[in-house]
């Protein structure tokens, strides 16, 4: 499978893919900010709008394709404030029901810790539901609890559940100070 980072009209041109992968992912109990069940066409307008989003920097799409079906992704969303363009923030890792188990989520999440680095980001954050799979894959990524807030998001089904915040240096030595890596 390729992963490959993406342009607005990419976006655009995967938004079946996308809009398949997002309603898969809802489907299967992830909480990625949307109640199941979740419709293509609701799917395909919020991907629609991260096109605008990907267009003007403030956000990195990276897509994973086998042949021509869409099986994952990752972003990055980026700040536009001065004194926070040192980090970013991991959203919707997603990887299709059809291919978990095979590595694509670490690949996906390689991709953008390396691509963050290599821009110059030094400090990647995230949240995720407390107790899912996920929470596996960042600890065993590297990834630091930095702690957890109840109540946060509805799942899927409209439960509230807590969210676990992780956070990981990237682009500098373990230890050294932003700037000196």
């Amino acid at each position: 499978m390729n992963v490959e980072p993406v342009d607005e009209h990419e976006v655009t041109a995967l938004l079946d893919g996308l809009a398949a992968l997002l309603t898969d992912t809802v489907a299967g109990g992830a909480s990625v900010g949307f109640l199941a069940p979740l419709g293509h066409a609701e799917a395909a307008d919020w991907w629609r709008g991260r096109a605008a989003a990907v267009a003007d920097g403030r956000l990195a799409v990276w897509v994973a394709r086998d042949g021509h079906r869409v099986t994952g992704t990752v972003s990055l969303a980026l700040p536009d404030k001065p004194n926070s363009r040192h980090r970013a923030e991991l959203v919707k890792l997603m990887v299709s029901r059809a291919v978990r188990g095979r590595g694509l989520g670490r690949r996906l999440l390689t991709t953008a810790e390396e691509a963050a680095a290599a821009a110059g980001i030094t400090l990647l954050h995230l949240d995720t539901e407390t107790g899912s799979p996920a929470e596996h894959l960042y600890r065993s990524a590297g990834w630091t609890r930095a702690g957890a807030i109840p109540d946060y998001a509805a799942d899927p089904h409209g439960e509230l559940r807590p969210t676990t915040l992780y956070f990981k240096q990237v682009g500098v030595r373990l230890g050294a100070p932003a700037g000196t890596g």
